[in-house]
């Protein structure tokens, strides 16, 4: 047997995926379990991340015409029984607040009291509650369309949690508008997937797939809900965004009415859309390596790190005046309309230093010491290439290049994300062959199968359960570019109406 690698990361992502995934959150200093079962405490390397994020985001809602709003993390359960499906969907998630206060008994401990009068179910989705307001501000055509968004946080109680990718609590944001038409909710509805699919692209760096979900994966309550997939390194999918053309049922459950242009009385047509903090799961599992995470540019925490070289007392004098020089002239310049973030770690701890980084992602890495500063020079890694592949850079070389830089790591990583996807999707139109693809080849490792798969589809839900309850993989979408189909289901055999992307997901 061959020598094992080194890496930073114990086990690899090859030897078990699913403890590299917790183990690169801990490295990285993302985030850690909370004392409260199934919550998270996202740190603040992780935070500033999401914030980034949550900025790209948030300025592309608002180039649409999106405001922000705030709305009660509670909600009254007869709220929800008004729109019956709904209610259903989410019935198994929610936390239910009954009492208002506690009291101490004799022997010290606090029990509540003062039950409630009605139920108060913590915020797993925002529809009922949003158009109870929507009902008050809307009352004419002149008031349409309404746009509105907010960044918040839900509940959904989870029995299977696992960091930013499903946990009781998660931060999001969902948006809801109110329209006149049909058509026009429906143009709202596909707009906002777009933009989900540019910033999970652009700024992520995650190629996605577009499509619509079946029926049976459908937003409870909804008549079409649109959704953005992404492979991971483990080629399974992961539902990166949805937006759901909502039509009139909630408008009929929460009585958002309006008066036409010709004066008759009409309900409004409605969407809702959202994405959270599971994006940040997908970019570690979409770029992470056996070292730790890979952080696109566009969202990083942090753009570089200097590390200054000090092996003697009197080179602090001689070293630390440049690298303040050098991080003063990088972070005058902007990238993506976000100035430069600059990190410089001085710890006296050896090579621990640039362990550490390279473990949270930061693109670039900045080695400087005496014998660089007489030369002039830097001595740069890149985060998308291995550690050990670092050169020496004329200094002011390097301050004029370093945005393209940067725009070149995070081409390769988008670049690299595709071409795994590309070579982990089959057409497959046989049963035998497409049953084989999803069945594992190491019965301890079921997480290693096949990919995407595109495959004919009759349409039949019947179908769809079967072959998920055979293989546990479901219909990611339907793709909107999709081939005319020919040939017969993958399941039972009949003409197939719908060419889909089979997958496993998260």
């Amino acid at each position: 047997m061959g020598k094992k690698v080194k890496t930073a990361i114990t086990p690899t992502r090859a030897e078990d995926y699913p403890e590299w995934y917790q183990q690169v959150v801990r490295a990285s200093g993302m985030a850690e379990k909370s004392s409260v079962r199934g919550c998270m405490v996202i740190k603040p390397w992780g935070y500033s991340l999401w914030e980034n994020i949550v900025r790209e985001m948030d300025d592309l809602f608002k180039a649409t015409g999106v405001r922000n709003a705030y709305f009660p993390l509670f909600i009254p359960v007869s709220f929800l029984e008004k729109e019956a499906e709904h209610v259903e969907g989410f019935a198994k998630e929610c936390a239910v607040v009954t009492h208002h206060r506690l009291k101490k008994e004799a022997d010290g401990a606090l029990v509540p009291a003062g039950r409630l009068t009605e139920p108060l179910v913590v915020r797993p989705t925002s529809e009922t509650i949003i158009g109870d307001s929507f009902s008050r501000w809307i009352t004419s055509y002149r008031d349409l369309p309404l746009l509105i968004n907010q960044w918040a946080n839900v509940v959904r109680w989870e029995m299977r949690t696992r960091i930013f990718l499903r946990t009781s609590e998660f931060l999001w944001q969902e948006g809801h508008t109110a329209h006149a038409t049909r058509e026009e909710a429906q143009e709202r509805t596909r707009m906002m997937l777009d933009v989900y699919a540019r910033c999970v692209e652009d700024y992520l760096a995650i190629p996605v797939l577009k499509g619509r979900k079946s029926p049976a994966e459908r937003f409870p309550g909804a008549v079409d809900t649109l959704c953005i997939e992404a492979m991971m390194q483990d080629r399974k999918a992961l539902q990166a965004g949805t937006s759901h053309f909502l039509g009139q049922n909630f408008a009929r459950a929460s009585n958002i009415k309006f008066q036409t242009a010709d004066e008759n009385e009409a309900y409004a047509w409605t969407t809702s859309w959202g994405t959270s903090t599971r994006l940040v799961g997908g970019l570690i599992m979409a770029h992470g390596d056996d070292d730790g995470i890979i952080l696109p540019p566009k969202v990083a925490s942090a753009h570089a790190v200097i590390l200054p070289i000090i092996r003697k007392p009197e080179d602090r004098t001689k070293v630390m005046p440049f690298v303040e020089q050098l991080a003063s002239e990088l972070r005058e310049k902007t990238y993506h309309r976000r100035m430069l973030n600059i990190e410089i770690d001085d710890r006296d701890i050896g090579g621990a230093r640039g362990w550490d980084w390279i473990k949270k992602g930061i693109p670039i890495r900045i080695e400087i010491g005496p014998r660089d500063i007489a030369e002039n020079s830097v001595f740069v890694g890149r985060r998308d290439r291995h550690y050990k592949e670092k050169v020496s850079i004329n200094k002011d070389t390097f301050v004029a290049e370093f945005t393209k830089t940067l725009d070149d790591i995070q081409a390769t990583l988008f670049n690299r994300a595709v071409a795994f996807r590309e070579a982990n999707t089959e057409n497959i139109g046989q049963r035998d062959l497409f049953y084989d693809y999803f069945t594992p080849k190491n019965s301890e490792k079921p997480e290693i199968h096949g990919g995407f798969a595109v495959s004919p589809w009759c349409g039949e839900e019947a179908c769809e359960l079967k072959i998920k309850e055979d293989l546990s993989v479901s219909i990611r979408c339907i793709p909107f570019t999709g081939a005319s189909v020919k040939g017969a289901c993958i399941c039972c055999g009949k003409p197939a109406t719908q060419e889909v992307i089979f997958a496993k997901a998260y």
